[in-house]
């Protein structure tokens, strides 16, 4: 008969691990504010701007080249992430024009 049971876990190293997930995420946040704020810069120039001026070949081509740096999460995982920054960053940047 085979035992199952999970082994036990090193608490103190998934701490460790979580701690880091937790500075990554504090940076990854600094660095979505920095993107959404340039990219408030840029809709306030287009002649089409938000929603309606999204380049779908623009953002094509950077997953592309974020895949290239993000190979373990490959360009089908970076199209969904960043069409939920591009997404929301267009969002609030237009809620801020509309103030």
């Amino acid at each position: 008969m085979h035992d199952h049971r999970i082994p036990p876990r090193n608490d103190d190293h998934i701490a460790r691990l979580r701690g880091r997930i937790d500075v990554l995420d504090a940076e990854l946040a600094d660095l979505l504010e920095r993107r959404a704020l340039v990219a408030a810069q840029v809709q306030r120039l287009k002649p089409v701007g938000y929603f309606a001026g999204r380049d779908a070949e623009r953002e094509r081509l950077l997953v592309e080249r974020m895949a290239e740096h993000a190979p373990r999460l490959g360009a089908d995982r970076l199209a969904a992430i960043m069409d939920s920054v591009i997404s929301a960053g267009l969002d609030a940047a237009q809620q801020e024009a509309a103030r």
